[in-house]
């Protein structure tokens, strides 16, 4: 009796084990799915997850691995169907270390630096575990061609494509004397990758796709007006950290940097084009602040330029920075409102005015910066018009055409516009200057290299007082002036 009473109780034992067991595989965390994104410099894998995770990475050399340890997770995706071509990822492997301990290996063909992190849930994904290879290539080892997007079937994603690197142009050097330099004008489609950006009643319109088409259709247009030269922040589905953009468009020589966009609001019926600039006082409007909160919680999925601060005092730094941010600003509003003018002939406009707000990726002091919303993607009227290509067209030809308005009238010394404008081939025409906070008249006049008087003669003014926002006519001179 005593014999089988200890029977009963050792597989009793037993049997909560394994019941204790299966209750943990069961809490375990699900991998359900494999993403994969190729961009110039690195590779990004998404896994897609149940539930939180904690995992941890390492390397591994002779030969080059990388390893990921997932606690409290299996794997329920299949990873012999990832594609890895043109990565430097050459397999996957996984093993259960333990009931619910994940173990997956990515071996190599090239040494990487990884970073890894996880994401909570957003109105597309669950949670997900980001791990992002940085390549380590020699200097001016060249980039593969690029291919086309890849579409993502089943729970795992195909062959990613190669993005094209954009030609890279050197910084912007000062002018030459008749110099012929084109102007060279930087767009940036919004969103990207493992960032969807908002998405299109239905969640089958995506932002990144909207704002991709109608950049390479902007930089098409550009490209065909001579004296100008646009060049792709972003040339494919994958993501860029906000401040990453802006360097790019930097180390590209930029004359002017747009970024493209086409949000959503909490209304569905909100519509209507707009045009932003940076505030350096805070948003003009709640739905500038809402629409900026919102793009830049897009760096959460992830300098002072060529005004050189490394050998100056904290107070010359200060000033020279301000200077720098002040003249940017000022553009940057004179050409976000000709962009938004011209865009209001072709579609409807939120407002009649550049709005203003703390857009993380308009903040680089030495570059004229504007965001163009093209629409509300929420709207179920402006998301049809955003996906077809005639309207995509029209807003590129709208946007085109502001830039070059804005140019025509202020070209950078040594440019062939300004070449033209100095020759007399092309008529000067107006010329406007947005007041910003901390200008005086007399500032305005130098930077334009006219005397006071005839700036006050120009505007009828009878003393010096300027207001913030006054929108002022720029008479002309002999020679082009940079603004």
């Amino acid at each position: 009796m005593g014999k089988a009473m200890r029977m009963r109780a050792l597989f009793g034992g037993v049997g909560l084990l394994l019941a204790a067991l299966a209750v943990d595989v069961l809490a375990a965390t699900e991998v359900r799915s494999v993403r994969l994104w190729r961009a110039p410099d690195n590779t990004r894998l998404v896994f897609d997850l149940s539930g939180p995770v904690q995992h941890s990475v390492f390397t591994l050399a002779a030969p080059n691995r990388i390893v990921i340890d997932v606690n409290g997770a299996t794997l329920a995706a299949r990873l012999d169907q990832l594609s890895l071509s043109n990565t430097p990822i050459t397999s996957v492997r996984s093993a259960q270390r333990s009931p619910t301990d994940l173990r997956l290996v990515l071996d190599l063909s090239a040494t990487v630096s990884p970073k890894s992190f996880t994401l909570a849930p957003n109105q597309q994904y669950g949670h997900r575990l980001v791990v992002d290879l940085f390549d380590e290539e020699a200097p001016g080892a060249s980039s593969a061609p690029a291919a086309a997007p890849a579409t993502n079937t089943g729970n795992v994603a195909q062959a990613p494509a190669v993005p094209a690197v954009p030609a890279v142009a050197p910084s912007k050097l000062p002018p030459i004397p008749g110099g012929k330099r084109e102007i060279v004008v930087a767009i940036d489609a919004g969103h990207g990758g493992e960032d969807p950006g908002a998405l299109g009643p239905g969640k089958k319109l995506f932002e990144k796709n909207v704002t991709l088409a109608i950049s390479k259709e902007l930089q098409r247009q550009i490209n065909a007006e001579k004296g100008f030269r646009a060049e792709l922040v972003r040339t494919g589905d994958y993501f860029i950290p906000l401040r990453r953009r802006t360097e790019i468009a930097r180390k590209k020589g930029a004359d002017l940097f747009v970024s493209i966009h086409a949000d959503a609001a909490p209304r569905a019926a909100a519509f209507g084009a707009s045009v932003f600039a940076l505030s350096d006082r805070g948003a003009t409007s709640e739905t500038a602040r809402w629409l900026a909160d919102s793009e830049n919680q897009s760096d959460l999925i992830g300098g002072a330029g060529n005004v050189s601060l490394d050998d100056k005092d904290r107070m010359l730094a200060g000033v020279l920075l301000d200077l720098s941010m002040t003249a940017s600003l000022s553009s940057s509003l004179n050409v976000g409102q000709k962009v938004l003018s011209n865009m209001g002939s072709i579609t409807p406009l939120h407002k009649r005015r550049v709005e203003q707000a703390g857009f993380m990726v308009l903040k680089s002091p030495d570059i004229p910066s504007i965001l163009v919303e093209t629409g509300f993607i929420s709207n179920p009227n402006e998301a049809r018009k955003l996906s077809s290509h005639s309207h995509q067209q029209a807003l590129a030809r709208s946007i085109t055409t502001g830039v070059k308005q804005f140019f025509q009238q202020n070209p950078p010394p040594g440019t062939y516009v300004a070449w033209l404008r100095d020759t007399g081939k092309i008529a000067p025409g107006p010329r406007e200057h947005v007041v910003t906070s901390g200008e005086s008249l007399a500032l305005i006049a130098q930077r334009y290299q006219v005397s006071l008087s005839a700036l006050r003669s120009a505007n009828s003014l009878r003393s010096d007082v300027i207001k913030v926002g006054q929108t002022l006519s720029i008479p002309a001179t002999a020679l082009a002036a940079q603004p």
